[in-house]
């Protein structure tokens, strides 16, 4: 019973993150099930079953507060989903070690560019409202499914800074449309894995857990994320990235950096993080209040 609470817990702190900067459900929950000795491919199919509800939850959610963009959804969850399938039923045969710390250079990178980019630049004006081709959502969708199955998450990691990099959108309606399309690609990765093993290895008691915190948490995810600024989220969410894959490859065979060079790599990360966030926040209040200033001229000279 402990157990499953705690899980409960773990899946609400995970929605929570993963509805407020869309990303992080997956790799939150599976690192998790794989710290408990769970092997990876039962690991990955508990977490997409229950995000099937968690997903479908925020989804309504995001939609209820205006933060999805439905063409978007479409263009980039049905190509997910099969990206998801393909993923699932690799992964039931293979390992997916070598591959990690590839993805995480990858990811690393977007993730600096994000960081950078809402930080010292802002929300982009210039492309912001301009559709999103389809040529680029439906590979992105098709690597990012087949990624978020084999990794037991990536979906968020992979789409939200690839959309937010284009600056056709804003911060909070690519969360929402992440986490809305991530609905597809959960039922398609769900589906691959149990095809391909059936309910081997697979905990039900662990899935309703997950299941229960993140229904729980994603309504007030959906609510939080239309309250901070874009500038702060596209910082936030960037540090996110840059933190979660810094981990990743430390930890791999490619660095198996030691614990005094990890800490020492940590404490800049994040001082490095915290100090971009600040400053996301400092230049919002100040835009903000230029703003408020060319208001009141404008109402003056009316």
């Amino acid at each position: 019973m402990r157990t499953l609470v705690l899980l409960a817990l773990a899946g609400l702190g995970a929605q929570l993150v993963d509805g407020s900067l869309g990303m992080a459900y997956g790799v939150t929950s599976t690192t998790l099930l794989l710290s408990m000795g769970t092997n990876p491919a039962a690991a990955s199919a508990t977490v997409h079953l229950a995000e099937i509800g968690t997903t479908l939850m925020s989804g309504a959610s995001h939609w209820r507060f205006g933060n999805v963009d439905w063409k978007v959804v479409a263009r980039i969850g049905v190509p997910g989903a099969a990206g998801a399938f393909l993923g699932a039923t690799v992964l039931s045969g293979l390992s997916t070690g070598t591959a990690e710390p590839v993805m995480s250079l990858i990811l690393l990178g977007l993730g600096l560019y994000v960081l950078s980019r809402f930080t010292f630049r802002g929300l982009p004006k210039g492309n912001l409202g301009k559709p999103l081709r389809k040529r680029f959502l439906s590979p992105l969708g098709l690597v990012a499914g087949f990624l978020d199955a084999t990794g037991g998450g990536g979906w968020g990691p992979v789409g939200t800074p690839a959309l937010l990099a284009g600056g056709r959108m804003e911060p909070r309606k690519v969360i929402g449309s992440i986490d809305t399309s991530e609905f597809l690609v959960a039922v398609a990765a769900s589906l691959g894995f149990l095809f391909s093993l059936g309910s081997q290895g697979l905990n039900w008691g662990w899935v309703a857990a997950f299941l229960l915190g993140g229904m729980v948490a994603a309504p007030v995810a959906a609510w939080l994320v239309r309250l901070l600024p874009p500038r702060v989220l596209g910082s936030a969410v960037g540090g996110v990235i840059v933190v979660t894959n810094v981990r990743t490859l430390l930890r791999s065979d490619w660095v198996a950096a030691s614990g005094a060079v990890s800490v020492v790599v940590y404490v800049v990360v994040y001082a490095a993080w915290v100090s971009a966030v600040t400053y996301s926040v400092r230049a919002h209040r100040r835009e903000k209040a230029l703003e408020e200033e060319a208001g009141e001229r404008r109402a003056v000279a009316v």
